[in-house]
């Protein structure tokens, strides 16, 4: 026999077993149960195609900084709309997945397949208004950080720019009717750089989060033009409202008002459906959970400090 036919063997017979058939029956069993509670299984989008889908369409939307390499500038347009068919492609099957896992009385006129198309035809109509919220959000980063040294290096490496360009995109999926697609992108997000915006949040235009991580931005905000966001930033709920059989309420606005030209600083808390007025400056680690006037500065309450001696204070 050959030698390393029987190395082989020595080696299958001295490793381990591990009862992998009892296993596979238990969580088959598991499975099905939980099959039954939720009405059978559904195929559900794929986060990592989403992934690339991600990749794909933002190097169509700036194919010089993040497409490939070496294009063109006869090349640009050719390029651009095959990224465009490709990624619109991957994305109808996406939906299609989305409307037959949600499929319901919401779906009784159009089928699944149809509502993905109408979707996506909507979705690739928005994208050039897309890219002109993302060319003033890109502006807003560079003009607002001295350290930035071109519009480029704030594209291609600012985790601010990479969250807001995977929201601008998330949210139009979300106002179309593509809730999951839309979380799952902003979730795609969050993992790579530590800022969570909700697909919901309305985002005016020149938004800046400058460093980031830590930031939290709720589903039913609302942020005017000129907004800018330092790390661990919170706009979030205040509280959260049960029924009567104690089930959280979904829906409703929670969110803080953000007007346009305020300041947000680092690690600032803001709760609760309040309005921060245009032009308020919003002081570091700040817990806020009322409405200010325009113009406002908020900032902690001055420690004050005294020396006690010989029993004094007590």
């Amino acid at each position: 026999m050959n030698p390393e036919i029987k190395k082989r063997r020595a080696r299958e017979i001295d490793r381990p077993t591990w009862n992998i058939e009892a296993i596979v029956a238990e969580l088959r069993d598991i499975r099905i149960k939980d099959h039954e509670t939720r009405e059978g299984p559904a195929k559900l989008p794929s986060r990592k195609i989403l992934v690339r889908i991600m990749e794909g369409l933002a190097a169509a939307l700036f194919p010089n900084r993040l497409g490939t390499c070496r294009i063109t500038c006869e090349g640009v347009d050719f390029y651009v709309g095959h990224t465009l068919d490709v990624n619109l492609t991957e994305l109808l099957e996406q939906l299609r997945l989305e409307f037959e896992f949600t499929s319901g009385a919401a779906l009784i006129i159009d089928s699944p397949s149809d509502l993905a198309a109408a979707v996506v035809s909507a979705f690739a109509k928005e994208l050039p208004k897309a890219r002109a919220l993302l060319d003033t959000d890109i502006r807003a980063a560079y003009d607002g950080d001295p350290a930035a040294r071109s519009i480029d290096e704030v594209l291609i490496c600012y985790p601010g720019v990479t969250a807001i360009l995977h929201h601008r995109l998330a949210h139009v999926l979300y106002k179309l009717g593509a809730p999951l697609l839309a979380r799952m992108i902003a979730e795609i997000a969050h993992s790579s750089t530590g800022i969570d915006i909700h697909p919901g949040a309305e985002i005016g235009e020149s938004f800046f989060i400058d460093h980031g991580t830590g930031v939290v931005i709720g589903e039913t905000t609302i942020i005017g033009k000129n907004v800018r966001l330092y790390q661990a930033v919170t706009l979030g709920a205040k509280r959260f409202p049960t029924d009567e059989h104690g089930a959280l309420v979904k829906g409703g606005a929670r969110h803080p008002i953000v007007e346009d030209d305020v300041v947000v600083y680092a690690g600032a808390t803001i709760l609760g459906r309040v309005t921060i007025g245009r032009g308020s400056s919003i002081g570091g680690n700040v817990w806020l959970t009322r409405s200010v006037p325009p113009g406002s500065t908020i900032s902690q309450a001055q420690v004050r400090s005294e020396d006690f001696h010989d029993g004094a204070g007590i």
